[in-house]
Order: C-alpha cells, then structure tokens, then sequence
C-alpha cells in the first residue's frame, strides 16, 4: 500500500503515516535493480483533439466524490475530502467542516488540512477546540489550519514536532511547514535534511525547495536518481511543485525511467509544469492490470488536463477493482480543461 500511497495526491503519504509504516526507512519498498535499459526520448504525444468537456461524465464524477465522501472506509473518506479540496474548493465548507467532527483521525486531519488550505474562516472555532487533539498528526494539520486563518499562536510547537520521536510527525512538519511557506522555517528544516528516516530528509528538501532553497534543490536531484523507486517518486513530485522550468529536464529524463511506476509519476509532475509531454504514458498506464497504476495514470491524465482524455477516464470511473481509482479518475475529470487550454510541449 505503502507505494501507492506515497505518489499520490497530498495526503496519501499522511495516511500511510496513519497506518503505521513502521522502520528504519519509513515504510520504504526494497529497492528494485535496474535491467532494462531506458529509451532516449519519450514518446510524443499525439496531437490534441478537439473534444468538448461532457457534462454528463462531469456530473458521474461528482457523484462518485459524494459517495467516497460518505464511504465506511476511513481511507477513501480521507482521500474524497482531498479531491473535494482540488476541484469543489471553498464553495461546500460544510464538506469540511463536518470532517473536524469524526470519530476517525485520519478523516479529521484531512478536514483540518483542507481547512488550512482553502483558508475556511469559518472552521477556527472548532480548531481551537482541536489544539490538544489525542492524534498528533491532527493536532499538526490544526496548527497549519490555525496559521492559514491568521492565528500564529500555536505555531511555535512546529520547532517541538520537527524532533519529535515519531517519523511520522517529522515527516508532517516538514510537509506543513513548505506549504505555509514562511522564510522563518528554513532553520527547522534545513537540519531535517540530515534525519534518520529517508521520508523526513526528502519532505523537508521538498519543502526547502518550494521556497527556493538551492539545498534542497540538490537533494531532491539527487534523490531522483536512487535506485529506490519510491523515493524518485517522491523526489520527482518534490521537483514540480515550484513550477519552476529549470526541472523541465530532470523530469522529462523520469518519463523513460527504468520503473513504470517512476514514468507514470513523472508524467503526472510534467502535467503540474504545463507540459502533456508524459500523456502517451498516462494513457497506456490507464490500461495497466495494477490498480495502483491506473490510479497514478487517473491522476496523471488530471493533471495534464487533456480534454481527449475523457475515454480513458470514463472507463477509469468505472473501475471494478478500486475505489482509489474511480476517486482518482473523478478528480481527474473535473480538472480536464477545454481544448483550446491544454498543455503542449514543455
């Protein structure tokens, strides 16, 4: 579960972390030898074609969020209150606002997070009433929360669960502390660049490098080329977030990874550059027999955008297997954009 979970959307890590992935390398798969030799170039993607956006499958894509949201797997609840996040926004705060009240640690820290993200005024009551929530992972998203809306008053425990002795909360820290994206933090998270656990050091580079850090930079680059897929995965995620073009290279070179994990995951991070360079991959990974890869192709095709994608998503919501993947495949429709704004190129 553990793979699938670290290369998804953002709290897919965090519910691995609730799980329990216990050990020395953070819940890390063993690392795969490489014998395949790579392609030089990836295949080029098809030209676009002019499809108007379906309302109909638009309108099954919603409905397939709103049964997650409802769904007795605290997993998938988790999950659905993140695709609500990304493509339903702030305009249903009551989406997360009842998530503050469940019993499941999991949904209640996707709640606070979302909160925090999507700034939901409204919710600051209850959160201060969830400082001293029994989970600490919870109790972490409350704080980001709290900053988000203004209040800074708990903020400085992030220096206290940045050493805590659980990884999970090291690993959280370091994730929040990139998204509130505050210059003060880069002294909490520079020494989380020699932790014990390769999920600390490689969240805590992440964060460093959404704010510009050079360090960080390195490490990620670095990273990306191990022979642990798990963590070029991460890595590569890590490299895309600032947008920035000077990755455009490392992560066009993942799309002919040595993995198709590692390719799948690349395509998906050259869509959240703009680019639909790492489509065909996509594609042909919505075709896979592992529900894990249909899931990252889900969120792949999502984030490159293309309209003619609709296909491959229809037949993705219709997933026999996964409730990962029909969640992945609703997210991903309703992020598709009309034609005349998709992606070409780099």
């Amino acid at each position: 579960m553990m793979n699938q979970l670290r290369c998804g959307v953002l709290l897919l890590l965090a519910g691995a972390m609730f799980v329990g992935c216990a050990g020395n390398n953070g819940g890390k798969g063993q690392m795969v030898d490489r014998q395949v030799p790579a392609p030089k170039e990836p295949a080029l993607p098809p030209p676009v074609k002019n499809e108007r956006i379906d309302p109909a499958l638009q309108t099954a894509a919603r409905a397939e969020i709103n049964a997650a949201l409802a769904s007795g797997n605290v997993l998938i609840h988790m999950h659905a209150i993140e695709a609500a996040q990304n493509v339903i926004g702030a305009k249903e705060p009551a989406i997360y606002l009842s998530a503050l009240n469940d019993a499941a640690a999991q949904v209640r820290f996707a709640g606070a997070m979302a909160i925090g993200q999507l700034q939901i005024a409204q919710a600051k009551p209850q959160l201060l009433q969830m400082v001293n929530d029994p989970n600490p992972l919870v109790r972490i998203a409350v704080r980001f929360a709290l900053h988000r809306l203004g209040d800074t008053t708990f903020s400085k425990d992030f220096e206290l669960t940045a050493r805590d002795i659980e990884w999970q909360s090291r690993a959280e820290t370091a994730r929040v502390l990139g998204l509130l994206g505050e210059p003060t933090a880069v002294r909490i998270l520079k020494p989380m660049l020699r932790d014990r656990e390769d999920s600390v050091r490689l969240q805590a580079a992440e964060s460093l490098w959404r704010m510009g850090n050079q360090e960080g930079l390195r490490t990620l680059v670095s990273a990306s080329a191990s022979g642990y897929p798990d963590d070029q995965m991460i890595a590569i995620l890590g490299l895309c977030w600032p947008k920035d073009a000077r990755v455009l290279g490392h992560l066009r070179a993942a799309l002919t990874a040595d993995y198709p994990e590692v390719c799948v995951v690349a395509a998906r991070a050259m869509g959240e550059c703009g680019s639909d360079a790492g489509y065909p991959i996509a594609t042909e990974a919505a075709k896979s027999r592992d529900p894990r890869q249909r899931y990252r192709a889900a969120i792949a095709l999502g984030a490159i955008g293309r309209s003619d994608a609709q296909g491959y998503l229809a037949d993705l919501l219709k997933d026999k297997d996964s409730p990962d993947v029909r969640l992945g495949a609703a997210q991903a429709i309703l992020q598709l954009k009309a034609p005349s704004a998709s992606a070409r190129g780099e």
